[in-house]
């Protein structure tokens, strides 16, 4: 497999695989040859070197930290739309209708608090739809300490997601009411709202290291994530989440993802929506 007289040799795609799975806990596939070609080749050149060896050489030097993130940025999917798997919001927004009249919880200023964390948020859409569908259909919400984490470990999409602009096209599948929540911009695009742009804080995190968060969650969104992982890869992950969330806390995961060997960890409360069981491994949400 080469482009421009550059091959990536079985050994060197070997040192791919090793390398991105893990720095990022990623599981590449021998088809995703073609893609690493393509998508690493620009950085090879742009570097001035002749071979993928050269470069993964190159990764590994402690002054190639931008190049590494590159590398990583390189090698994530960012598929995503606004209101994605609608099931999930509509959950979502019936779970904290229900919070609203019982939450305990205070923050230290006194009123209620909510926090949701979207984890693998890419270019945030999952992040900017969680506050658009909560704020609208519940306006209380607005008098509550309401957070929404967003991390991603794709360096250049957590940038492009803050700016909260899109074209226009985004909402294209989208109801007229949906359309009718975001704001228009003298370009042409859209904007997301600054009423939902606040209570959205856009993190880098790499879901493989140590999480400085201390939680609890009252929601976890991880959707189409644990699918470039192996199955240790998820259930570690599984697992953590599980200790990151309220004991009546969801998590909420990809249609075409299982939690595989953390099925016993959590009960299912819809489709792909989970609750933790009652375990030391969850947590307290008073």
């Amino acid at each position: 497999m080469d482009q421009d007289g550059i091959a990536l040799t079985d050994r060197e795609f070997e040192r791919v695989k090793q390398r991105v799975y893990r720095v990022a806990g990623i599981s590449l596939s021998e088809a995703k040859r073609t893609l690493v070609v393509s998508r690493l080749y620009k950085l090879v050149r742009t570097l001035g070197l002749t071979s993928f060896d050269a470069y993964l050489d190159h990764l590994e030097r402690p002054s190639a930290d931008k190049d590494a993130q590159d590398f990583v940025n390189a090698l994530t999917t960012n598929l995503t739309r606004f209101f994605r798997e609608d099931h999930h919001f509509e959950h979502l927004s019936h779970y904290v209708e229900t919070l609203i009249k019982r939450r305990p919880r205070l923050s230290a200023d006194g009123r209620p608090r909510l926090r949701i964390w979207s984890a693998g948020c890419s270019t945030g859409q999952e992040p900017y739809t969680i506050a658009l569908a909560l704020l609208d259909a519940l306006p209380d919400l607005r008098r509550w300490d309401f957070r929404i984490l967003a991390t991603d470990i794709d360096t250049s999409v957590i940038s492009r997601a803050a700016t909260g602009l899109y074209p226009e096209a985004e909402l294209a599948e989208l109801s007229t009411e949906r359309r009718a929540l975001f704001e228009r911009t003298a370009d042409g695009g859209v904007r997301v709202p600054a009423a939902a742009r606040s209570v959205v804080a856009f993190k880098p995190l790499n879901l493989m290291d140590e999480w400085p968060m201390s939680g609890p969650f009252d929601a976890i969104f991880c959707r189409n994530v644990a699918i470039y992982f192996d199955k240790a890869t998820q259930r570690e992950l599984f697992g953590r989440f599980r200790s990151m969330l309220a004991l009546d806390g969801f998590l909420y995961i990809g249609h075409a993802e299982t939690l595989g060997g953390s099925a016993g960890d959590f009960r299912l409360a819809g489709k792909t929506i989970y609750q933790p069981r009652a375990a030391q491994g969850a947590r307290s949400a008073a």
